[in-house]
């Protein structure tokens, strides 16, 4: 059944800042009885980029995370602004992250990162024909950059070592697509 079978009787906005809208709302829900759902509305697309190089090894970006309290391992990943080309915010991105600048470009997946409370979407990019660069990363930003084997990637996503879901989905894609 692909029809909304919620009803939104009111929604107010208890939260805003740059990147994020949080809304309450008062709804009819599915089971025809009231109910409350917190909405986090995004102002930004979720990028993500796998850089593969010729030897088949990619590029993972490591730093604190703050909501998490904990360090993590991804790929090189960042927002582009709602309207923005998702392929100029990836190329932004991987050169501001890591220095590298792709000549091959595939966007090889569309994702929603936590659907059952935030509207995010998420873009995902395969980037080949590597060159190296500098890396401009943000001021908020302290990085580490370390090459992988693409392979060893996957196994760091099968042990769990990168839980992030845009870099979890976008490792595995990768690695089919280019037939590890």
């Amino acid at each position: 059944m692909e029809t909304n079978n919620w009803e939104t009787i009111s929604s107010h906005t208890v939260y805003e800042n740059p990147w994020i809208q949080v809304a309450h709302r008062d709804v009819i829900t599915p089971a025809g009885k009231p109910g409350i759902y917190g909405v986090v509305k995004f102002k930004n697309k979720a990028i993500g980029i796998v850089p593969v190089d010729a030897e088949g090894f990619t590029y993972l970006v490591g730093q604190y995370r703050y909501t998490l309290g904990e360090y993590s391992w991804e790929i090189p990943e960042g927002g582009g602004p709602l309207g923005e080309d998702p392929l100029a915010a990836a190329q932004r991105e991987l050169k501001e992250e890591t220095g590298l600048i792709a000549e091959k470009w595939q966007r090889i997946g569309r994702i929603h990162t936590s659907n059952s409370v935030t509207d995010e979407e998420g873009f995902i990019f395969l980037a080949r024909g590597l060159t190296q660069g500098d890396a401009e990363p943000e001021e908020t930003e302290q990085l580490q950059v370390r090459k992988v084997p693409l392979a060893e990637a996957v196994e760091m996503v099968m042990r769990s070592e990168i839980t992030d879901s845009i870099s979890m989905c976008a490792i595995l894609m990768a690695a089919r697509i280019v037939g590890i």
